[in-house]
């Protein structure tokens, strides 16, 4: 698969669990990976699941608008920039949103994510 094909087809699958099983996410990560979200550090599969799925909302809908990647150094890892909204049942407004994962392969045709930033905004 092409770098940008498996980009987006990352993204597709990752904003689709996020959306629906929220707790489901932790595959994605290892006990390595960090996620920073709202200024704070989260570190290890566990700590990122937790923060994700105590999160304000119970539900929501991610609309991605642009997904860019670059290969990111000799172990064929990924860097992919996503920006978007996300839309919450009750009629609030749409939340625009800027995140980068920093991929790494798992096993062939797998990646998991070894970095995570999020930033939202209005």
């Amino acid at each position: 698969m092409d770098p940008d094909g498996a980009a987006k087809a990352f993204v597709d699958h990752y904003y689709t669990v996020f959306d629906t099983n929220r707790a489901a996410v932790e595959g994605l990560f290892q006990e390595g990976s960090i996620l920073t979200f709202g200024g704070e550090k989260f570190v290890g599969a566990a700590a990122i699941t937790t923060k994700l799925t105590t999160l304000q909302f119970s539900s929501c809908k991610h609309h991605v608008t642009t997904i860019d990647c670059q290969p990111s150094g000799p172990a064929d890892g990924m860097l992919v920039f996503v920006s978007g909204t996300m839309h919450f049942g009750g009629g609030e407004p749409p939340l625009k949103f800027f995140q980068v994962f920093h991929l790494m392969p798992a096993e062939p045709e797998n990646f998991y994510v070894l970095n995570n930033h999020r930033v939202n905004y209005e």
